[in-house]
């Protein structure tokens, strides 16, 4: 049983009030605490103890799978290696994301290494939300490995979240795409205190007519620092965008580092980095309605990163 503490970061990391419908694989405290597979998707824990294998069956439509993992001990540090095998024709949502309360003065980590094998013409959308809280002098570190593998006219909605409370992320995300694959990620994230994040992403169009959009948002406050590296490398006729929107606050630093690879002259690879402040006139608009200075900067960052 989840104590409240976790039901929190539950809710936190997959908006889940109660145990969803569908299949799902719930960690915590580096532990299974409950399962459920359906006729369409199987959760399979791996020999080792190390992960969990999620098969999706050909043909499987308007399913889901949540597998969140949340880390209420202080000092626990885990590894954990889950595999996706998404079948051909498939339309899922697949939900994962940690939350990590931390009240002692040890570190608290969990290294998610996640891999995707997308079959034929299937469509996936994949939520991942990150989240910390707790009020000890422990760290909240998460450090995430996303793996794609898309096959033929397949396509991939990710979307990554961290709003709150990590004090240290390495997220790389690597993928490789065949022919007619698309591959459409969103970034959205803040930093605040001394908290660290690096966003590194890699995605290889290997095949004709392959497309990405990689695209980040992000607030960084007081004396956060943040690194942002988009690398798309065009090996024929394709299509990739990457974008970095970011707003600086206080002594805050941020880096935006593109890569764009073109072995092919028929590569069309475009990169955009935007870093500034918030806009004094826009500051003045909302004070202008009664907002104080402070009240007005979180409507514009809450706004941006919506």
């Amino acid at each position: 049983m989840l104590d409240q503490i976790q039901k929190q970061l539950l809710y936190e990391v997959a908006d889940l009030h109660k145990m969803p419908e569908g299949a799902y694989n719930i960690r915590a405290n580096g532990g299974l605490a409950a399962r459920n597979t359906t006729a369409n998707i199987d959760i399979v824990s791996k020999e080792n103890g190390s992960g969990i294998d999620i098969k999706i069956k050909d043909g499987t439509k308007n399913e889901s799978v949540h597998i969140p993992v949340v880390l209420s001990q202080s000092g626990l540090k885990e590894t954990v290696y889950n595999d996706f095998y998404i079948g051909e024709d498939c339309d899922v949502v697949i939900v994962a994301g940690c939350g990590i309360d931390n009240c002692g003065v040890q570190d608290s980590e969990h290294d998610g290494i996640h891999r995707f094998y997308v079959g034929k013409n299937s469509r996936v959308r994949y939520v991942e939300k990150h989240y910390g809280s707790g009020d000890g002098s422990g760290k909240r570190i998460l450090n995430p490995v996303t793996e794609v593998y898309q096959q033929e006219g397949s396509y991939v909605d990710m979307e990554m979240v961290q709003i709150k409370g990590v004090d240290s992320t390495i997220r790389t995300t690597k993928a490789e795409l065949a022919a007619g694959a698309t591959m459409i990620v969103h970034e959205r994230l803040m930093t605040h205190g001394t908290q660290s994040a690096t966003s590194v992403y890699e995605v290889a169009l290997n095949g004709e007519d392959s497309s990405t959009d990689v695209i980040s948002r992000s607030v960084a406050k007081d004396e956060s620092e943040q690194i942002f590296e988009a690398s798309i490398i065009g090996n024929t006729v394709c299509h990739g965008h990457a974008e970095c929107d970011a707003i600086i606050m206080d002594k805050a630093h941020v880096v935006a580092v593109p890569k764009l690879d073109a072995n092919c002259v028929d590569a069309a690879l475009i990169h955009e980095a935007a870093i500034g402040k918030i806009a004094g006139d826009q500051l003045i608009k909302l004070m202008s309605l009664g907002l104080t200075e402070a009240e007005a900067e979180e409507q514009i960052v809450s706004g941006f990163l919506r």
